[in-house]
């Protein structure tokens, strides 16, 4: 175990090798070269990602770059690397007065993860912008187009049935040239939907997630821990009967959306800490890596916090997070 993993949590965990690919063909090549039996992974920043103990295989840092924008009549279509900086597409995208990507401004991690979290904020997912992803095949070398993602809450096929020996090479978006604003969350609701534009919206949604969340460059953290839990109408209704102040969105099927945040900062978690591992000050839905924390600091607060908050509201909290152990990805309710 000698390479670092790169990794936002900016934990010291260790790969048997760590190789970076820029092409298709390179990834390939990488592939093919894997010893037999030997696990393998991809990541992008290696962000949203919580190495749980050194990796006993191949981790590939996924650089594959470039971005192509054309347009129909109703539409822009954008291919882009899966190896994209995602911020930056957005960024992009706004200042080529493009608008579709404002409210998913600032979301860590690279365009290939998009699809595979269905990536969401302030309103709008991933799905809502989706045409298609492209994957490598590495039994046969092939690109398949992917059209249907089957997303979800934080859930695609990409997690599901091309979870294996596939990788996610190149992400189409298609915006409508036609533009609604999507101001249901937060402060957005104070923007006037006749006058406000996607530069506005974008501003100020980095101007909140800058001043809610630490930049993992200066504090290590992997973003937003915990989903946001659903849960049925009655449990709500009872909650709200106590905490009348709780935050709630409605879902379809009778179910409520609930803070996450809200739940974690309502047991006086904020700051708490477990060896070098803390809850974020500014947002409880952030656990930082505070004072060089180990993986095992940070597996021990997420327990502690959902036992916490399971005791007091009666809710089941369930990470955003995904958990890799020594040969891939660990089901993170069960380790929990």
């Amino acid at each position: 175990m000698n390479q670092k993993i790169p990794n936002t949590f900016a934990l010291d965990v260790y790969a048997k090798q760590v190789e970076t690919i820029t092409t298709v063909e390179q990834l390939m090549q990488v592939w093919k070269n894997n010893p037999n039996n030997q696990p393998i992974m991809m990541i992008g920043q290696g962000s949203n990602t919580l190495f749980t103990e050194n990796f006993a295989g191949t981790i590939i840092v996924n650089r594959i770059k470039g971005l192509t924008i054309t347009e129909s009549a109703t539409h822009w279509h954008l291919k882009v690397g899966a190896g994209e900086y995602w911020h930056d597409l957005v960024a992009n995208t706004i200042n080529q007065n493009i608008p579709g990507l404002e409210n998913l401004a600032l979301i860590p991690g690279c365009v290939g993860s998009a699809p595979i979290q269905n990536i969401g904020a302030y309103g709008v997912e991933f799905q809502k912008v989706a045409d298609y992803v492209e994957l490598l095949e590495f039994a046969t070398g092939e690109i398949i187009t992917v059209t249907d993602g089957h997303y979800g809450y934080r859930e695609s096929i990409f997690k599901q049935k091309y979870a294996d020996d596939y990788a996610v090479v190149y992400v189409g978006l298609k915006l409508p040239k036609q533009w609604d604003p999507v101001l249901t969350y937060g402060e957005l609701r104070n923007f006037d939907p006749k006058t406000v534009t996607p530069k506005m919206i974008f501003d100020k949604v980095c101007e909140i997630r800058r001043s809610k969340l630490p930049d993992p460059k200066v504090l290590g953290n992997g973003g937003s821990f915990f989903k946001n839990p659903v849960v049925d109408k009655k449990l709500a209704d009872k909650l709200l009967e106590k905490y009348p102040s709780m935050p709630i969105y409605p879902q379809i099927d009778n179910q409520i959306k609930l803070a996450a945040g809200w739940l974690i900062d309502q047991c006086g978690l904020k700051g708490y800490q477990i060896g070098g591992a803390a809850v974020h000050q500014q947002q409880a839905l952030v656990l930082v890596n505070k004072d060089n924390a180990t993986a095992q600091d940070v597996v021990a607060l997420a327990r502690y916090i959902k036992d916490t908050v399971l005791q007091k509201f009666s809710v089941h909290l369930s990470p955003e997070i995904r958990f890799m152990g020594a040969t891939g990805e660990i089901d993170v309710d069960k380790f929990l």
